[in-house]
């Protein structure tokens, strides 16, 4: 089978799927690799490099489509639903995609890859087990963007962050609250630390306390009952409206003794919840500033604009969009490991098998000959759950697949 990359057309996207290091994996598996030319230059990887490798670079985007059984990207068409529509006319059925897909918000393009008998396999679906760690891109992009979010703060604030002893007096450090203490929110709070500010942390789930600890920064106890605050794959789960309410409440003094808010909270496939409203933002000493990495999902601050920097009553609110690409050395190094890791994870024989069976290609396939299969996929498009008719809900997997996906078939009629 064919694997194929292409470039990321995604506005501003720097980040690549798969980077030189990763090809000789691949072709150890029986695969041979095809990347667009460019593909990786913006993320600091030379075409020379891929080829050095043992990939081959083609110049047009539609070679890769076509010979490609398998296209891996950062950005599918549901992460990308402007851009990305021009690849549609590329793909065919019984092609496989791998990437970022939204696919329990982007509707449109899930039934699109599914009436063109497309597989598409959404990685920010991926299972939090322990085999399935080293797949999960969610956690490497949260890494990339904790760790950049506190640099924006810091070189955007009037302040310094560390305590400096100096001739011309004592500089307090900066006082930095982080709301979310899950990947993204351990790494600011280990980079504010790391640049010498005071840190404190906020998460909904105690047991993260020794974690907060660990790094340095002080946990923030709030006497609130959130039960089960994780679904059973180990994701945010939604709270309600009124435990929020009261966390608003209670946060209020918190926010308001803070030089540097930055947010992180974010439920898959809804809103994020609004943590600091406009009166929280008042509450702040002029010249404070509010990160809010859940820009993307209309954000954790009442204010917030995504892709956007706004100022109201003297603070200021940053709302960064696709904050990874901004270190895509990096951010496409680790992404490249997690998804190269998850098709090994998927091969045998060089060619690609999706087994129902298995909780990580279940956990993770979207569509697949034809239908919508996830089961929560098809609960968001209002779709009945497979098996309905039998009484079950295909708890154990989406689909029944004995043999290779057809992923190297050529175009052919119903």
């Amino acid at each position: 089978m064919i694997v194929g990359v292409p470039r990321e057309s995604y506005p501003n996207e720097q980040r690549v799927a798969l980077i030189p290091a990763s090809v000789p994996g691949l072709l150890k598996a029986g695969l041979d690799v095809v990347i667009e030319i460019g593909a990786g230059t913006s993320a600091g990887f030379a075409d020379a490099l891929y080829e050095d490798k043992g990939a081959t670079v083609v110049a047009k985007r539609r070679e890769v489509f076509e010979r490609a059984g398998a296209i891996l990207q950062v950005r599918t068409l549901g992460a990308n639903p402007e851009k990305g529509r021009a690849d549609l006319e590329l793909l065919r059925p019984g092609q496989a995609v791998l990437g970022l897909a939204d696919p329990l918000i982007a509707h449109g393009p899930v039934r699109e890859l599914a009436a063109l008998g497309v597989s598409l396999l959404a990685l920010e679906m991926m299972p939090r087990i322990t085999k399935a760690q080293s797949m999960d891109v969610l956690s490497s992009m949260a890494t990339v963007a904790g760790y950049k979010a506190v640099l924006l703060a810091a070189a955007s604030h009037s302040r310094m962050f560390p305590m400096l002893m100096t001739a011309a007096g004592t500089i307090t450090p900066a006082h930095v609250l982080v709301v979310g203490a899950g990947v993204a929110g351990l790494q600011a709070i280990a980079t504010a630390r790391r640049l010498g500010a005071v840190v404190a942390a906020y998460d909904v789930r105690p047991a993260v306390k020794e974690q907060v600890e660990s790094l340095g920064g002080r946990f923030i106890e709030l006497e609130l009952e959130t039960g089960g605050s994780e679904d059973e794959g180990g994701y945010a789960r939604e709270l309600g409206e009124d435990l929020y309410r009261r966390q608003r409440q209670m946060m209020q003094r918190i926010v308001a003794s803070s030089d540097v808010v930055i947010t992180t909270a974010a439920v898959p496939g809804k809103k994020a919840p609004v943590l600091v409203t406009a009166e929280m933002v008042e509450s702040m000493q002029p010249g404070s500033m509010i990160l809010d990495l859940a820009a993307e999902r209309g954000g954790n601050c009442e204010l917030t604009r995504p892709g956007e920097t706004v100022r109201h009553h003297g603070v200021t609110i940053m709302g960064p969009d696709d904050l990874p690409s901004s270190v895509p050395y990096h951010a496409s190094q680790m992404y490249s490991k997690n998804i190269s890791t998850f098709l090994l994870h998927l091969v045998r024989d060089g060619e690609l098998h999706l087994a129902s069976e298995d909780e990580i290609t279940s956990g993770t396939l979207i569509t697949h000959q034809g239908e919508v299969v996830h089961p929560a996929a098809r609960e968001a498009l209002g779709l009945a759950p497979i098996g309905d008719q039998a009484g079950e809900a295909a708890a154990t997997g989406p689909v029944e697949t004995t043999g290779p996906i057809e992923a190297d078939a050529p175009t052919r009629s119903s």
